[in-house]
């Protein structure tokens, strides 16, 4: 009964999603992500904007599993979205030096990372966003800096191509021990890109190699491509896993894929 309560209330989620998004009332040409976390333990969702853009839902946020949360964006807005994993903030000291908060993701030991880019690793969100349907938003999955979480977007378009997928299988159970990024128990929270893990022209498609042409996919690209292929897996990716829609609601879900039972889903607004 326990479980069948649990699968019950978790598969009420996407009702919910979309509940909430014909209740949603943004005022203008303002646009709506949905964040979600499907994963079966805490995130923290942290979002930093391009230069010209303002910080957005004061840039991090703590999200329980099965939870949703309503953020609004100026119409033009663009920047980057990741989740932090492993975060304490209760045992920072502000009048002492900077201590990392978080396992993946950091951001300078805040909460609210108020426009502060997160440590890599991290999967990462790029969005930048367009105000008609005449000039299309765009928006990306990379994993040019490494990875930590699996993470799908999808629109209320009625545009096939507004879909990113999540992953075939978790980077983290076959990431190589060169890339690895490990807890104080050992255990692989996040894998580097090769270009973070050994800072080579070659791997980071820069001087030299900085063209399709001489920065070509490698062993390391090969397997994020192979687990995660709606993502970029290194600068220069072909075809290159950009999508192009027209939508003012995003859902961003992370662990899209059931990781784990999950605990009772809960509506953050």
């Amino acid at each position: 009964m326990k479980q069948l309560r649990q699968y019950t209330e978790s598969s009420l989620l996407p009702l919910l999603i979309w509940l909430l998004m014909l209740s949603d009332h943004a005022e203008g040409n303002e646009v709506t992500f949905f964040v979600v976390n499907k994963c079966p333990f805490t995130i923290w969702p942290a979002i930093a904007p391009n230069k010209g853009s303002p910080v957005i839902a004061d840039g991090g946020f703590c999200l329980q599993s099965d939870q949703v949360k309503r953020i609004q964006a100026p119409p033009t807005w663009s920047g980057r979205l990741w989740a932090r994993t492993g975060c304490d903030f209760t045992s920072r000291d502000l009048t002492s030096q900077w201590k990392q908060a978080c396992q993946t993701g950091d951001c300078d030991g805040r909460l609210e990372c108020n426009g502060i880019v997160g440590t890599p690793p991290a999967t990462l969100i790029q969005f930048s966003l367009q105000p008609s349907q005449s000039k299309l938003s765009f928006y990306d999955v990379s994993l040019v800096d490494g990875y930590n979480l699996p993470v799908s977007i999808n629109a209320k378009s009625s545009e096939a191509n507004c879909f990113i997928g999540g992953c075939r299988k978790n980077i983290n159970s076959v990431c190589p021990p060169e890339l690895q990024v490990l807890d104080d128990s050992e255990t692989v929270v996040a894998c580097k890109s090769a270009c973070l893990a050994f800072n080579l022209d070659v791997f980071c498609c820069r001087n030299a190699y900085g063209s399709p042409e001489k920065c070509r996919v490698n062993t390391y690209s090969k397997l994020f491509k192979d687990a995660c292929p709606s993502y970029y897996s290194y600068a220069f990716d072909t075809p290159a896993p950009l999508v192009t829609c027209s939508s003012k609601d995003y859902i961003i879900t992370f662990c899209p894929s059931r990781w784990g039972d999950h605990v009772h889903s809960h509506i953050d607004e």
